[in-house]
């Protein structure tokens, strides 16, 4: 349940220095480093954890084999059931605002491909991620085993519940859009805890929630565009 976030920028300039046809090759090391310094580097995101991880996790790995070519492409692409796996930029630019810790247990809103989760992974202490459409669920679960990432673990459910049972979690990370603050993810947050979440309808805003004590605190970030949460 990933974002089809728009962002203007200049990176797509990138599109056209790459040529007409994508590049194709085996390992994609060369096209993930010139992601992290075109289009997440150069627009801020300055934390060298988060620009690590970026350069290290295989974003071509989480999308369907035929789009592969466009991975490191500044765009969201389709991974099925009318969802995405997020832009690249805006998947760095949420996990530098989360200001992830490595001993950090991470409640994450919307597998999708799983690609969200595996950045996650590199930087906190456990990541638990919740997907409603089972098929991507499953696969995401399967892929994410396959790749080593043990301090993941992968559930099918509703998220605008979140997961109860393992709260309170230090960073709640939200990939898609509900139209109201779920009371049930601020409750599992834990006090000095944050949650990146996109809110609204139609039009959607980018918001840090960080909680001191009992007290919220609400920051807008930036206008985004995602799928709305999908909520039986």
């Amino acid at each position: 349940m990933n974002n089809i976030f728009f962002l203007m920028s200049f990176s797509i300039a990138a599109l056209f220095l790459r040529g007409s046809a994508p590049a194709v090759a085996d390992d994609f090391e060369a096209e993930r480093n010139e992601m992290v310094a075109l289009q997440i580097e150069a627009r801020g995101v300055d934390d060298e954890e988060v620009l690590r991880v970026m350069r290290k996790v295989k974003r071509h790995l989480f999308v369907p084999e035929e789009l592969r070519p466009y991975a490191y492409y500044d765009r969201p692409l389709a991974i099925g059931h009318g969802q995405t796996i997020s832009q690249p930029y805006i998947v760095a630019f949420m996990t530098e605002i989360a200001d992830i810790k490595e001993t950090d247990k991470v409640l994450e809103i919307g597998t999708g491909s799983g690609y969200q989760a595996a950045v996650l992974a590199e930087l906190a202490g456990s990541v638990f991620t919740i997907e409603i459409i089972e098929e991507l669920a499953e696969t995401a679960a399967e892929r994410l085993k396959r790749l080593g990432y043990e301090n993941i673990t992968v559930k099918c459910g509703d998220g605008y519940k979140g997961w109860p049972e393992k709260a309170p979690f230090d960073v709640i990370m939200v990939t898609a859009a509900p139209r109201e603050m779920p009371g049930e993810l601020t409750d599992q947050l834990a006090r000095g805890g944050r949650m990146v979440i996109p809110l609204g309808d139609i039009f959607q805003e980018l918001y840090l929630i960080e909680k001191t004590g009992d007290r919220l605190r609400k920051r807008k970030l930036l206008p985004v565009r995602f799928v709305p949460m999908v909520h039986p």
